[in-house]
């Protein structure tokens, strides 16, 4: 029995490469949850330990042109394999139907992201025994503070089905993240060129002011403490 107390006492403050090779050598069904500029990292510093990883993303139908095609420049540059989530049709046709495209902007960006992000996401967890994602505390002092290396999943664990999840560059700095991009030549999204920093989907997505925390641009007409689509917050 894995002892994830012990194993969140032994990396505490690891550097991220170590917290990776823990995951990758002692999770055989392990996937790498791949959106952002920290997530290329990620798969950048996981294909110097191991070949055969599992990288996903979650195509919600909505993201940015650009974004579609970083997924693509990723795929190229790394061969490897991405595997994209899609939302479950009827749902999304029944949310559309009954509230249109954009019922976000009235009632709140919870509904569409459960359907498009969250349900998809869950459809792909029950398959793996554990994933990594790129969170960093420094994203959002109301809910990412706490986040530890390692973690059974808060919002995805079942009785049946124990999910552990590694948060690798949990301590890192979004400067630290763009030193090593840029050290490394890593790809990234071409919209961070034009003053977006997080980007999730475009109506839900724009650019930020300068000194605006970089989620600042997510989910603008909402509060402050309401930045989560529900990926990372137990239910």
């Amino acid at each position: 029995m894995i002892n994830i107390e012990q194993n969140q006492t032994e990396l505490q403050g690891k550097n991220p490469r170590k917290v990776l090779r823990h995951a990758l050598k002692n999770y055989d069904q392990v996937a790498i949850s791949f959106s952002g500029a920290e997530d290329v990292v990620l798969i950048d510093m996981a294909l110097k330990i191991r070949q055969d990883i599992q990288v996903f993303s979650l195509d919600t139908g909505r993201l940015h042109p650009e974004t579609y095609q970083f997924i693509e420049k990723v795929r190229k540059h790394y061969k490897i394999d991405i595997e994209l989530l899609t939302p479950d049709y009827k749902l999304l046709q029944a949310l559309v139907k009954q509230k249109g495209l954009f019922s976000f902007y009235e009632d709140g960006h919870e509904e569409c992201c459960g359907i498009r992000k969250v349900e998809p996401l869950k459809r792909k967890l029950a398959q793996v025994d554990a994933w990594i994602t790129g969170q960093r505390k420094d994203q959002s002092v109301d809910t990412r503070q706490n986040i530890p290396e390692i973690q059974v999943d808060p919002a995805f664990t079942t009785d049946s089905h124990p999910l552990i999840k590694f948060n690798p560059l949990v301590n890192q700095s979004s400067a630290q993240i763009w030193d090593y991009i840029e050290a490394y030549q890593v790809p990234f999204n071409t919209l961070h060129e034009q003053g977006y920093i997080s980007i999730g989907c475009e109506p839900c997505t724009r650019p930020v002011l300068p000194n605006q925390h970089e989620r600042a641009g997510r989910w603008w007409w909402e509060e402050a403490t309401k930045k989560e689509c529900g990926l990372h917050i137990p239910k």
